[in-house]
């Protein structure tokens, strides 16, 4: 078992279900050993007691603003080494201002052109720990069209049909949906899955965030999907 430390900082917009979703994985990377710390401010990246010997750091904050300080604290903690994971609005629809941090995470939401719609997961590289295994699959959600730093290995994509919110000029258009990066010393995992908490219902989606955190935070990778 891991004895490595994990830290949810939650907050922001209510409607990505913030804190439903930070009491799913944190009862999940629990039973990986990890020790858990949830915050609801990011005063936490600014706290040396809370940053200490951190393995692993969750932002699940929609939108907001976050100061010059505690986004370089954050930063500063990724390039020394702490691995970064997140999800859809929760790490790469936040503060739109601070291109710094979207430097960091690779990525920043735009549009989700007709909002709840079935699309397809597909492309899955076999190659990545995060994905090897995982079949296409559906999704009943936002399909986020996205800004996407072109150094990201892509390991997940969706393509847009065109059919939804009116901007059938989209049609065919390959987008990003798991990406893997660095950030100095920092493993860095994404993925513009998981609108609300019960997203995670489906079980690749909850595999592939679970499998991104282990990785970001230098863990042995444990499959835990049983294909339906």
């Amino acid at each position: 078992m891991s004895s490595k430390k994990a830290l949810i900082v939650q907050g922001g917009w209510d409607g990505h279900e913030p804190k439903q979703c930070a009491e799913r994985f944190a009862a999940w990377m629990t039973t990986r050993g990890l020790a858990v710390t949830v915050k609801d401010s990011l005063d936490a990246y600014l706290d040396p007691a809370v940053m200490k010997n951190v393995d692993v750091i969750l932002p699940l904050w929609t939108m907001g603003q976050i100061t010059g300080e505690q986004r370089k604290a954050l930063s500063d903690a990724v390039l020394a080494g702490a691995g970064l994971a997140g999800w859809h609005g929760g790490m790469c629809d936040a503060f739109r201002n601070d291109t710094e941090y979207q430097f960091m995470t690779g990525g920043q939401w735009v549009a989700h052109p007709g909002g709840g719609i079935a699309y397809q997961v597909d492309g899955l590289k076999q190659s990545s720990p995060i994905t090897k295994g995982l079949k296409p699959f559906q999704m009943v959600s936002e399909q986020y069209y996205m800004h996407t730093d072109p150094g990201n290995k892509v390991v997940a994509w969706t393509t847009f049909s065109g059919e939804h919110g009116n901007v059938p000029w989209i049609k065919g258009t390959r987008m990003p949906v798991v990406w893997q990066r660095m950030w100095g010393q920092g493993r860095v995992f994404y993925t513009s899955l998981g609108h609300v908490n019960k997203d995670f219902d489906v079980s690749e989606a909850f595999e592939i965030v679970k499998r991104g955190i282990q990785w970001a935070a230098r863990m042995r990778i444990v499959p835990e999907y049983v294909s339906p």
